[in-house]
């Protein structure tokens, strides 16, 4: 049940970063924004890791850094389909791969759930294709964001890349505390500043009165990242990464409420699947 409400307060954190970041990045460019909120995020991660303890190794440091790598491709990406595609197509169909690519991977190395949790893997994944079938959105205010081809081979890339980057921080041994996660901090901001030094011109920086959103962000990003690391120490990669991945839930509701998009029937049911999916690992667990 611990790894449970870990990888539930992960997604609960990851769908609300989502949701700021992909609004910040309709003001500022993509790699703006993630060239904020990463040093944010290793400034709380190294001020939090000495209060949480644990000794680094070089496997969870080596790991950290695989991580962040993938992740900063991964948000950039990410953050870029948000910004000109639909929010609410988008990110469900990113957390469908995050979702499935982790669950191979854990079976293939072993992992037997258990035929309940196989049953709510199953509900879950469904869950998130319901959430994001319907694809016209309505924001109030402004144009209609399409899903266009460009749209999704960002939604696809970044979520192979998240997906890479959930396997690599399950691989973080326990009793070494976010140190990996400090140095994962570390490689993502390193990776973002190498692209914005290939595309220096083409960045908008977002602005003062954005910061308050930006630090925000980076304080959820180390929440989201810190709960999944404890959630997989205390779980199975398959179950705990298939949790994490209805973060989406958070960013529709949000989306519904502050953008005034429309959720059809399908989205609905989506929803009610994924709430059926946590009680059925739950019981699982």
């Amino acid at each position: 049940m611990i790894a449970v409400a870990l990888a539930l307060v992960a997604a609960l954190a990851y769908g609300l970063s989502d949701f700021a970041g992909g609004a910040s990045s309709r003001r500022a460019s993509a790699l703006g924004v993630v060239a904020v909120t990463y040093p944010i995020s290793l400034l709380l991660a190294l001020a939090v890791a000495p209060l949480v303890g644990g000794e680094p190794t070089v496997s969870s440091l080596g790991w950290g850094a695989v991580a962040g790598v993938a992740g900063g491709i991964a948000i950039w990406w990410f953050y870029l389909a948000l910004a000109s595609g639909p929010m609410s197509v988008v990110s469900p169909l990113t957390a469908v791969l995050v979702a499935g690519i982790p669950v191979v991977v854990g079976i293939s190395l072993g992992e037997r759930p258990g035929a309940l949790s196989y049953v709510g893997i199953f509900v879950a994944v469904v869950a998130v294709a319901l959430v994001s079938w319907e694809s016209d959105e309505t924001v109030v205010g402004t144009e209609h964001p399409r899903f266009t081809a460009k749209v999704a081979w960002l939604t696809v890339g970044s979520g192979v890349t998240f997906a890479l980057s959930f396997i690599a921080l399950g691989r973080i041994e326990e009793g070494t505390g976010l140190w990996g996660l400090a140095v994962s901090r570390v490689t993502a901001t390193l990776v973002v500043w190498c692209v914005i030094g290939a595309v220096w011109r083409g960045v908008v920086w977002p602005t003062k009165s954005m910061m308050p959103v930006l630090i925000g962000i980076g304080a959820l990003d180390v929440l989201a990242n810190g709960a999944l690391i404890f959630a997989y120490q205390q779980g199975m990669l398959s179950l705990v990464s298939v949790l994490a991945a209805l973060y989406p839930a958070a960013t529709v509701l949000l989306a519904m409420i502050v953008l005034g998009e429309r959720v059809g029937r399908l989205r609905l049911f989506g929803m009610i699947a994924a709430g059926v999916a946590v009680a059925l690992i739950s019981v699982a667990a």
